[in-house]
C-alpha cells in the first residue's frame, strides 16, 4: 500500500464522516408565462448523512405596457431526514397577499402553522419537492406556499424529446394532479428534474426551463 493510500485509510478511520461526503445540488429555472420570460426559481439542496437542507427562491415580475401587472416573491427553507420533512419555513408575497408557513416534526407528527390555522399531520410528510422523484409515489403533498396538505395523483405519460440547455434529450413525462391544478413534470434518464409546465387559473401557461 502506497503512502498516500495509507494516509487516506488512516484519516477515514479517525474521521468516519469523511467517508460520507455531502452533496450540493442546484436547480436553476428560467420561468416563462405564455412563452415570455417573467423571472426565475432556484432550488438548492445540500445533503449529508441522510439529511437534506433545501432552499427555494422564486421571483416573478409580469409587466403590461412597461408597468408591473403582477409580482410574486417566494422564499422557503425545508429540512428533510430519511426522505421526510422535519421542518419548513416559508414566506410568500403573492402580488400583495402575504402568506407564511411554519412546520416542524414533533412527537411523531408534523405540526403546521399558517395564518388560517394549524394542523398536525401523521406519517411521512413531503412537500411539492419536484427535485426528488420520490414525490411521484406520494398520495398527499404539502403546499409550501399555503400549508395545505392536498391529495395528489400521478400518471406517467411516457417519453418525450425536449430541449435542455440547447440540446435534445429523451425525458420521462409525468402529470401530477391535485384538486385545483395539474402540473406536468419532465425528468431525464438519470432522474434529474429538467422541466415543469402548468396552466394558471387565468388559463395562461407557466413553464420552467432548466438553465
Amino acid at each position: 500500500m502506497n503512502a498516500a493510500l495509507t494516509c487516506a485509510v488512516f484519516l477515514l478511520a479517525l474521521f468516519p464522516a469523511l467517508a460520507l461526503a455531502g452533496t450540493h445540488e442546484v436547480w436553476r429555472f428560467r420561468v416563462l408565462l405564455d412563452g415570455r420570460a417573467i423571472g426565475s426559481h432556484v432550488y438548492t439542496v445540500d445533503a449529508n448523512d441522510g439529511r437534506r437542507d433545501v432552499h427555494s427562491t422564486a421571483r416573478f415580475d409580469v409587466k403590461f405596457l412597461s408597468f408591473d401587472a403582477y409580482t410574486y416573491v417566494h422564499d422557503a427553507h425545508e429540512q428533510w431526514k430519511g426522505g421526510c420533512l422535519t421542518a419548513i419555513d416559508s414566506r410568500t408575497d403573492d402580488d400583495g397577499t402575504h402568506l407564511a408557513v411554519h412546520g416542524v416534526q414533533s412527537a411523531g407528527l408534523f405540526d403546521v402553522v399558517t395564518p388560517d390555522g394549524n394542523a398536525s399531520l401523521a406519517g411521512c410528510v413531503m412537500s411539492f419537492a419536484y427535485w426528488d422523484p420520490a414525490i411521484l409515489r406520494a398520495a398527499k403533498l404539502l403546499n409550501a406556499q399555503t400549508g395545505e396538505y392536498v391529495e395528489v395523483g400521478v400518471e406517467s405519460l411516457g417519453e418525450d424529446s425536449i430541449q435542455v440547455r440547447g440540446h435534445a434529450i429523451s425525458a420521462r413525462r409525468y402529470v401530477l394532479r391535485a384538486p385545483a391544478y395539474r402540473i406536468d413534470l419532465w425528468y431525464s434518464a438519470d432522474g434529474d428534474w429538467v422541466q415543469l409546465e402548468s396552466v394558471t387559473t387565468g388559463g395562461r401557461t407557466l413553464r420552467y426551463l432548466i438553465q
